[in-house]
């Protein structure tokens, strides 16, 4: 969790007016810095699964916001990720790599009944 100092120089480095809190550039800048510390906390408690649970929902939920900006505002997306020094993969691109065997294939399991 951010301390109220931290959250308030990000605000005010990524706000879009002068009362700006809540845009979507400020949230995915919010949530990018959470992540980075979850990420940290992670690296030295390997079997806190709570708060690998909390960091995959951060990670989602910036990943729609991201998707949101880039429809809205492609100008705004593209400063957002330079500063942030963020790498997307989109979709294509990630089947792209699938194919060329850059990225591997998920396992898909299958579900088989035992046998009586």
């Amino acid at each position: 969790m951010l301390d109220k100092g931290k959250k308030e120089k990000i605000i005010a480095k990524f706000k879009t007016h002068s009362s700006d809190t809540g845009s979507s550039q400020v949230q995915i800048a919010i949530l990018t810095e959470e992540i980075k510390e979850l990420t940290k906390h992670l690296k030295d408690h390997k079997k806190d699964f709570s708060s690998r649970r909390g960091l995959l929902k951060k990670v989602a939920e910036r990943r729609r916001l991201l998707t949101y900006l880039r429809r809205e505002d492609q100008k705004a997306y593209d400063k957002l990720l330079g500063e942030l020094k963020l790498k997307v993969v989109e979709p294509e691109e990630e089947k792209k790599l699938i194919e060329e065997e850059v990225l591997p294939i998920p396992p898909i399991e299958e579900v088989v009944a035992p046998e009586k």
